[in-house]
C-alpha cells in the first residue's frame, strides 16, 4: 500500500488558552489515533518543533489521497476544527524502511 506524509496543524476550534493536551475532546483523539496505530494505518506519527501553530506530522498507510483525508476526516479532532489538514504527499520510502516493523 502506498505511504503518504501528512501535515496537521491547528484549525479554528484550537482554544489558544490551553495546551495541546487540554483541547476539547483530547481522549477521544487519542483513542482514535490509537486505533489507527493498532491498524497500521497511521505507522508514524507526532507533534513537530514548531509550537505556533501547533503542526503534527504522520506517515500513513492508504490507498490514495483521498482516503487520507476520508480517514482523518472522523478525528474528532478534525470534526470539531481543532485540527485540520495542512498538506498531504505520495511519499515512496527508499530508505531507512527496513530497519522499521511495519
Amino acid at each position: 500500500m502506498p505511504h503518504f506524509v501528512v501535515i496537521t496543524e491547528q484549525g479554528p476550534g484550537w482554544d489558544e488558552k490551553k495546551g495541546a493536551s487540554q483541547q476539547k475532546d483530547g481522549d477521544e483523539h487519542h483513542s482514535f489515533m490509537s486505533a489507527l496505530e493498532t491498524k497500521r494505518v497511521v505507522l508514524l506519527g507526532g507533534p513537530l518543533g514548531d509550537s505556533s501553530r501547533n503542526r503534527a506530522l504522520l506517515v500513513m498507510d492508504a490507498a490514495s489521497e483521498r482516503a487520507v483525508r476520508s480517514t482523518l476526516a472522523k478525528d474528532p479532532w478534525m470534526r470539531s476544527g481543532v485540527l485540520k489538514l495542512a498538506e498531504s504527499y505520495p511519499w515512496e520510502i527508499r530508505y531507512g524502511g527496513g530497519n522499521l516493523s511495519w
